[in-house]
């Protein structure tokens, strides 16, 4: 295996310089003779030959670098906390490594494989850079020796590792956590570590892994390049990519509030001259409000960046509390006395917007009637409103022939009292019926604005579900190529 150190280093030409003389002059294998092919036989060799060498690397020349070979399978991931970004898992961490010139006959010693203590034994000092806490470790106090002098030590620990996680786009988010393995006080001169294949890796974990939130998609390996770093010491990084099963969140968290927004939507339906539709909407408020309370443990506390889940429920409270005082103002229009309607107002709201929403103005129908026996004319005022809920209103105005004949004096006292009552009756019955007209502009005025305000309530909210569900879609294929 070719190790490439800097050009600067005088270390480089002497390890370069052993090399070669081991290609030209190879040392002999030293082989352990057993005394019998029994336990007793191999052990007694080894504590004779073996173990009292364990203080220091076991190379014939130090410098020869030892190659530790590093596999791991990750039995489950137990939780990535975004409060905390970390990750506790559970793995089984395997490291290989060679003793220098270490080999027994299998038929002279009677076994190919043999575990001692591993106190009798040098181990690499492999660490992991991002480990924070070892919560569990079952004891492994042995190594497996082969004949061929390969040495094995399995651990199986549970660890809390840091990891960034990026919770933007939860609950369809992809997390990329790293493991990186190296030692702690040898250099790449000393120690050189060879780590498994992220295929492999894989392979040997996607088939143990058990969660319930995650899922386990891929597993790349890198090994650094030291050239390109200052220090010597060698490492190798796994990028572990997991993706979050969204089912739950999704059911729990999204299609609720998706019924609540659209129960709320629906609520427009309800006339609010007849019904009390803020109380209807304020009780949607209540509980949506008591909804978000009781699933804020299922959401993940923001850092960095607000997850988009958080700004779904922000655009869907305030759609509640913009409908309420939608209809607070419609209310409002619609039950108090309000002085004659603006021309401005009757142009813009009865004439343009009433058409938009296709609710179209009410027309006035006069009707005249004269009667010519007595001389008076009577004149009938009739307001339609194409929402036939108002009775017809009457003005009746009693005129005096211009030509009448000069009646006698008691009759013409009489009549002149009879007129002045008529005048009086007159004025009440049309300030009666401009105030009823009045009313019934601002009614219609109040059912325009209504429908209006629907018809933007539901672009907004159509234009706020699609964004944000974009937004969420691009994101999630960025956050996936790049992983």
């Amino acid at each position: 295996m070719t190790v490439r150190t800097k050009p600067t280093d005088p270390r480089g030409l002497l390890y370069i310089s052993m090399l070669l003389l081991q290609i030209k002059y190879p040392c002999s294998a030293v082989t352990l003779n057993c005394s019998s092919p029994t336990p007793d036989g191999l052990v007694g060799t080894l504590e004779k030959d073996l173990f009292p060498k364990n203080i220091v690397r076991p190379v014939q020349n130090f410098s020869i670098p030892t190659t530790v070979s590093i596999s791991f399978n990750l039995v489950g991931i137990v939780i990535l906390n975004e409060e905390s970004q970390t990750m506790t898992t559970a793995m089984e961490l395997i490291l290989d490594w060679y003793i220098d010139q270490l080999s027994w006959d299998q038929e002279q010693c009677g076994t190919s494989r043999i575990s001692v203590p591993k106190d009798k034994l040098w181990i690499p000092d492999i660490s992991i850079f991002e480990l924070l806490e070892i919560k569990t470790s079952m004891p492994a106090p042995y190594v497996y020796l082969q004949n061929d002098g390969q040495a094995s030590y399995y651990q199986p620990i549970s660890m809390i590792s840091s990891c960034a996680l990026d919770i933007y786009v939860f609950p369809f988010d992809v997390q990329k956590c790293l493991l990186t393995f190296a030692s702690i006080l040898h250099y790449a001169n000393d120690i050189r570590i060879n780590g498994q294949s992220g295929e492999a890796s894989l392979n040997n974990s996607k088939y143990s892994i058990d969660t319930a939130e995650w899922d386990l998609i891929d597993i790349t390996y890198v090994h650094l390049d030291l050239d390109s770093v200052d220090d010597y010491y060698d490492q190798v990084t796994y990028t572990i990519q997991l993706k979050r099963r969204p089912t739950r969140y999704v059911v729990n968290l999204l299609v609720p509030s998706c019924f609540l927004i659209i129960l709320d939507l629906f609520s427009f339906l309800l006339p609010p001259q007849n019904v009390d539709r803020s109380a209807f909407k304020m009780t949607l408020i209540l509980g949506y409000t008591v909804f978000l309370f009781i699933i804020n443990d299922l959401l993940p506390i923001p850092g960095e960046a607000t997850p988009l889940i958080s700004i779904f429920f922000s655009v869907t409270l305030s759609l509640m509390v913009l409908s309420l005082l939608e209809t607070v103002f419609i209310t409002n229009i619609q039950s108090s006395n309000h002085p004659a309607v603006p021309h401005w107002v009757r142009i813009i709201v009865l004439n343009y917007l009433a058409r938009l929403v296709c609710l179209p103005r009410p027309h006035s129908l006069t009707t005249t009637v004269e009667l010519p026996d007595t001389g008076i004319v009577l004149v009938n005022t009739t307001n339609v409103k194409d929402t036939g809920a108002s009775e017809a209103q009457n003005n009746i105005a009693f005129m005096t022939n211009p030509t009448p004949q000069p009646p006698e004096e008691p009759v013409l006292v009489e009549l002149q009292k009879m007129a002045r009552d008529l005048k009086v009756i007159r004025t009440e019955i049309d300030k009666h019926s401009e105030e009823a007209e009045n009313s019934a502009d601002w009614v219609l005025i109040g059912n325009v604005m209504d429908r209006l305000l629907l018809f933007l309530y539901i672009i907004f909210l159509t234009v706020s579900f699609i964004t944000i569900i974009c937004i969420w879609n691009y994101w999630t294929h960025i956050k996936s190529s790049v992983n």
